[in-house]
């Protein structure tokens, strides 16, 4: 059976969505922690497979003492090799633990709901050399954030949107920072609109309206995005011992 994965939350009914469910189907069982609620991080990865800090209300340059903590303790995937991602704010973290900048936008635009990107050289050559032809990546993903990242030296772009340009990015092998959220489900679409309608006002933001009708339109190829997209995340930590 293979190592769990860390899976990192930060509000008390959080969930990691059709992600954890990719992940179980694969055998991989969720080591859940919420630090905001005084879960402890794991002195070293040996124990897991990889790690996932996800999203939440929180901003990476929030002085609460559990997401400096946080953003600290992404050195100990990084230093053992062990797969590391990061969406939305764990993105934001990643980036700021490579002495990379997070701010809002210069206009106060936000992305909430779905908007476009577009997968550099490097993104659609990520997936490549399958015997078979690997899923494209989506042109719109689903989005919920305010602030986005700076690129830290060193890492490399892999998707580019428009209002805020760093949409995903790795850093040596086995780190990925996505600013979007593909495992967002129906019922976790349906709960974010409710409880942050206001949100919806902000600039540049998307009507609730929108939210569930693009969803019909994009949804598709994000699965299929990031089914791959995990089975290469998950290959990308040190190889399994031969027994």
């Amino acid at each position: 059976m293979p190592l769990p994965v860390l899976i990192v939350l930060h509000q008390e009914h959080s969930s990691p969505g059709r992600i954890g469910r990719l992940l179980t189907e694969r055998g991989y069982r969720l080591d859940l922690r919420r630090p905001c609620l005084g879960d402890p991080l794991p002195a070293t990865l040996a124990g897991h497979t990889g790690a996932i800090i996800f999203g939440g209300p929180q901003s990476a340059n929030d002085c609460h003492d559990y997401v400096r903590a946080e953003i600290d303790w992404i050195g100990v995937p990084l230093s053992e090799g062990k797969p590391y991602l990061g969406i939305c704010l764990g993105a934001q973290m990643l980036a700021r633990h490579l002495g990379a900048g997070v701010a809002p936008h210069p206009q106060g635009l936000v992305e909430i709901g779905y908007y476009p990107i577009r997968a550099t050289h490097a993104g659609r050559a990520l997936l490549g050399g399958a015997a078979e032809e690997p899923p494209p990546w989506p042109d719109h993903v689903y989005h919920w954030h305010r602030e986005g990242f700076e690129l830290a030296a060193g890492a490399e772009l892999l998707a580019e949107g428009e209002a805020f340009p760093n949409q995903a990015y790795r850093y040596g092998e086995n780190a990925f920072g996505i600013q979007f959220h593909p495992e967002v489900t129906h019922h976790m679409m349906c709960r974010w609109t409710v409880h942050g309608e206001a949100r919806m006002d902000l600039p540049g933001a998307r009507p609730r309206r929108a939210h569930f009708l693009d969803r019909l339109q994009h949804d598709g190829r994000i699965r299929l995005w990031l089914d791959a997209f995990l089975d290469r995340w998950l290959a990308s930590g040190p190889a399994a011992p031969a027994w």
